[in-house]
């Protein structure tokens, strides 16, 4: 008997190919001033990832937020080895679209976010124009 994958066609956003677990949030999050850019901490008061680290997960939001340093903090984060490993968004924006290209961090949009839980395992396949988020077993 085969089992059938969950996998989600979006758009690539910035080239590569990972996996890992994933780290998602319903609400936007913003880079600069949200996540610290030396450790990889959430740290923005009140949002539903403060205190998760976004190292090495495949980090998973609606969209990002605030200022344009925030594409440079997402570089610092790439830097110094604790950035995400993929970011998947419902609709990314330019600051996390930038951020990933300078960072070479794979990433898709036009993803339903809803459909990966918090904790799966998933590659993303940001290599082709159409970019894919699999739900592995």
């Amino acid at each position: 008997m085969s089992t059938r994958r969950l996998i989600l066609r979006g758009r690539r956003i910035a080239r590569g190919r990972a996996s890992g677990e994933v780290l998602r949030s319903l609400a936007p999050l913003s880079f600069f001033g949200g996540v610290d850019p030396e450790t990889g901490v959430v740290t923005e008061p009140g949002h539903p990832l403060e205190g998760r680290s976004v190292a090495g997960r495949v980090l998973v939001f609606p969209a990002g937020k605030g200022s344009t340093v925030g594409s440079y903090t997402l570089y610092r984060l790439a830097r110094r080895g604790v950035a995400p490993v993929a970011i998947v968004n419902r609709e990314c924006e330019t600051i996390v679209a930038v951020g990933a290209i300078i960072g070479e961090i794979p990433c898709v949009d036009q993803i339903a976010i809803e459909q990966l839980d918090d904790g799966a395992q998933v590659e993303v396949d940001a290599d082709h124009a159409v970019g894919t988020v699999t739900l592995l077993d």
